[in-house]
């Protein structure tokens, strides 16, 4: 189902006009009714005027994503700034398109949205490839922060760690291992010490993006 939301009629006619050929249309003129319509029927489509009554820009576009999460938002806008129009794809958008623009324009726009694909700028093209490119730096950063801190560990220390990382219990790993609980508790007090962390869950969480990094499956030699 597709949402035509806008309290503006003109525009509202210009959409029917390009949906023409697609069934099962329903519409809101406020952001509430917006919301209402969201919850209550199951809309793929949301064809959104930027300037719906108590949208708030933005922040209202972002909120309309909280519980629909494969929703497909197409704005209509005017005079939005291209950095204006970069944030509403990095929120989730799929499509940005003129308030100028024809019934045609409109069809062609919703159905590529439908088929999984983007309307957007070629312009655009640059803000995605440096926003990967932060992305990426940001990622190895932390994978090297991660790497850099499991180095510190001993080869015990980093065979409890992982486990940890699995779910075991210091009982579990005392058995696994064939040492004493006590030993494992020794242990993890020295780990968290390394790693700067302060307890169980925040061990468990670093080693399961650890276990996940093929780098990290090479043990440290040291004891």
């Amino acid at each position: 189902m597709i949402l035509l939301a806008s309290s503006d009629n003109k525009l509202i006619a210009c959409w029917e006009r390009g949906l023409i050929n697609f069934t099962s249309i329903s519409f809101s003129s406020n952001f509430v009714l917006t919301k209402d319509r969201l919850t209550k029927n199951k809309i793929e489509t949301l064809v959104l005027d930027y300037d719906l009554p108590g949208l708030n820009g933005a922040n209202g576009v972002s909120e309309l994503f909280n519980d629909n999460f494969d929703l497909k938002i197409v704005v209509y806008c005017s005079g939005l700034s291209d950095e204006a129009e970069w944030e509403l794809f990095k929120i989730g958008v799929k499509g940005c398109c003129s308030k100028d623009d024809t019934p045609e324009q409109v069809s062609v726009a919703i159905k590529s949205i439908q088929q999984d694909e983007l309307w957007i700028k070629r312009k655009f093209a640059n803000f995605m490839l440096k926003e990967l490119v932060e992305v990426t730096k940001e990622k190895n950063k932390i994978e090297q922060a991660i790497k850099d801190l499991l180095e510190n560990l001993t080869k015990r220390e980093y065979e409890i760690a992982m486990l940890v990382g699995r779910g075991e219990s210091n009982k579990l790993i005392a058995s696994k291992l064939a040492i004493t609980e006590r030993t494992v508790k020794a242990h993890l007090t020295e780990i968290f010490r390394k790693l700067h962390i302060s307890d169980r869950i925040k061990l468990a969480l670093m080693m399961k993006d650890a276990i996940s990094l093929s780098k990290y499956r090479q043990l440290p030699l040291s004891y």
